[in-house]
């Protein structure tokens, strides 16, 4: 039985795909399959592709027309057979022991998380995000643990019990940017099962003109207004199979905290008519209040958002 599928979706990423491709046909743990849903590529992607897939038997290769990558990791998971699911962005790579040390731990977790060293192309920058790791506990004690951290949104530093991930039918949602923000945090919280290690084990890539670092303000207002519509649609879900009205829940927290402070990104008219909406949604009130800090925070983002959003970083 294969242990391990890695989905990669590719569009457009052929200056980095060797090197994404290498770290993981290199892995020293050697029980896993790659899972390539190249979304209609137009530079040579496509080639380096079929180049790896010729070398390399635990290759699946799936073609799809430019679709996105929501489509592309949901069509990714739908082919794959391990036991286990990692999420690998075509520009990123990760450590060639990465698999070796998360099956030493892995246990039958429904989820297990690992730490991102980010970069950028130049390599003039270099972040370690070392954080804690803990020993298996339910997805709402992990959240109150993961949710201080800047990286509980992503798809690419969790392994997913394939089984939990199918019988729950988890999907990215399609057409939108942060994807990973409305399915990735409720996946975690609802786990039986959570663990965490300090393993250093992906490299996140911050190119310029990727999906996430762009400078189109178009783009931008459509990452703020998606990231509210998910935050939406996590509620509806919350509300129906989560306890999501405890004074001490981390995720409601945290999820009214990342859409908030989104609207740091906005200006002019799109920044008021965002903040508006967020009145409209109540978002503010799933900010926790169980210290005194909390309690201010809480209080001058209701009062005046553009103030918090200046004085808070």
């Amino acid at each position: 039985m294969i242990k391990y599928s890695f989905i990669i979706p590719v569009y457009n990423t052929a200056k980095y795909l060797n090197r994404c491709l290498d770290s993981i046909v290199k892995q020293t743990y050697k029980n896993f399959e790659i899972i390539i849903v190249n979304d209609g590529s137009t530079d040579n992607s496509k080639d380096i592709i079929n180049m790896y897939k010729k070398q390399n038997t635990n290759i699946k290769v799936v073609e799809q027309k430019n679709s996105g990558l929501s489509v592309a990791r949901n069509h990714g998971v739908s082919k794959s057979s391990g036991k286990y699911i990692v999420f690998v962005d075509s520009d990123d790579y990760i450590e060639e022991k990465l698999l070796e040390v998360i099956d030493k731990e892995i246990d039958n977790v429904d989820v297990l998380r690992y730490q991102v060293i980010e970069e950028d192309d130049s390599k003039t920058k270099c972040v370690k995000h070392e954080e804690n790791g803990f020993d298996c506990v339910s997805g709402i004690k992990a959240f109150e643990k993961i949710s201080q951290y800047y990286y509980v949104e992503t798809a690419w530093c969790y392994v997913f019990n394939r089984k939990y991930f199918i019988k729950n039918k988890f999907s990215f949602m399609p057409n939108v940017y942060h994807e990973d923000y409305g399915l990735i945090p409720y996946i975690v919280y609802k786990a039986s099962k959570v663990k965490s290690i300090n393993y250093l084990g992906y490299h996140y890539i911050t190119r310029q003109g990727s999906i996430m670092n762009n400078n189109d303000y178009n783009k931008t207002v459509k990452k703020a207004f998606d990231m509210l519509n998910q935050y939406k649609n996590l509620i509806l879900i919350s509300k129906k199979n989560l306890n999501c009205n405890n004074k001490d829940d981390y995720f409601l927290s945290y999820l009214s905290n990342c859409v908030i402070v989104k609207a740091r990104e906005l200006k002019g008219k799109e920044r008021e008519k965002y903040i508006n909406d967020l009145r409209r949604i109540k978002a503010f009130n799933g900010i926790l209040t169980n210290s005194l800090i909390r309690k201010i925070k809480k209080l001058l983002m209701k009062l005046n958002l553009n103030l918090y959003l200046k004085v808070i970083r």
